[in-house]
């Protein structure tokens, strides 16, 4: 019975933040007539307003983000195209962290260095768990070939702390940034504002729930090391 319920916390942990991040944006991806443009329009007059200069939009399949060495905001095509209020939030979210750029924000300098750190310490990772069975082979001794596998798993998940760290500066660009801009802006009416709000964090929340995914990962590479 404590088995089945850790489970179900685990289970909870790991799907819960993604789960609800995925059902904000969708529940306001609906046209919004009344928006004069796109979330890429909006990114774009944005740059354009703030003097963000070298910074560009483009379209992306990898997820909306932004990307500090090309100076480039990044959106998925449903933000880009969209004329809904997940696109325009989701627009102004991604130029905040163009803003933390322009603006020299430490926080943000330290996360791409962690997050550069971080892909390839989890390629060693995932080589090291291919390595697992043939390191085992070779010394004749499963104990090799389990600390290989501990060692691998620690590392992959490593992702999962960065990710939190610097959660810190997601909120900025969404709550420090990205509000102040729709607020002030006058680019949302107060009826749509605790709605923005929620988008916002949904949209601060996402590097956490993706990383948390991961472990599924991490989880699918144990069950196979195991057969």
């Amino acid at each position: 019975m404590v088995y089945v319920f850790l489970l179900v916390v685990l289970a909870g942990l790991v799907f819960g933040p993604n789960i609800w991040v995925r059902r904000v944006l969708a529940k306001h991806n609906g046209p919004r007539e009344d928006f004069p443009g796109t979330g890429g329009e909006f990114a774009q007059h944005l740059v354009n307003h703030y003097e963000l200069d070298g910074v560009t939009v483009e379209e992306t399949s990898e997820g909306d983000h932004y990307d500090p060495v090309a100076k480039t905001v990044r959106l998925s095509r449903e933000a880009r195209d969209g004329r809904s209020l997940t696109a325009i939030v989701t627009a102004a979210h991604e130029v905040g962290h163009a803003i933390q750029d322009h603006t020299h924000f430490p926080p943000l300098a330290a996360r791409t260095k962690a997050i550069r750190s971080v892909m390839r310490v989890e390629k060693v990772g995932s080589y090291a768990l291919f390595a697992a069975p043939i390191i085992g082979a070779l010394t004749g001794s499963p104990a090799a070939a389990v600390l290989t596998v501990i060692g691998a798993v620690a590392v992959m998940g490593s992702s999962i702390v960065v990710h939190l760290t610097t959660l810190p500066v997601e909120y900025d660009a969404s709550f420090n940034k990205a509000l102040p801009i729709l607020r002030k802006g006058g680019y949302l009416s107060e009826r749509d504002m605790p709605a923005a709000e929620q988008i916002l964090r949904a949209c601060a929340m996402t590097y956490v729930a993706g990383s948390l995914a991961s472990l599924l990962n991490v989880a699918r590479w144990i069950a196979i090391l195991r057969r």
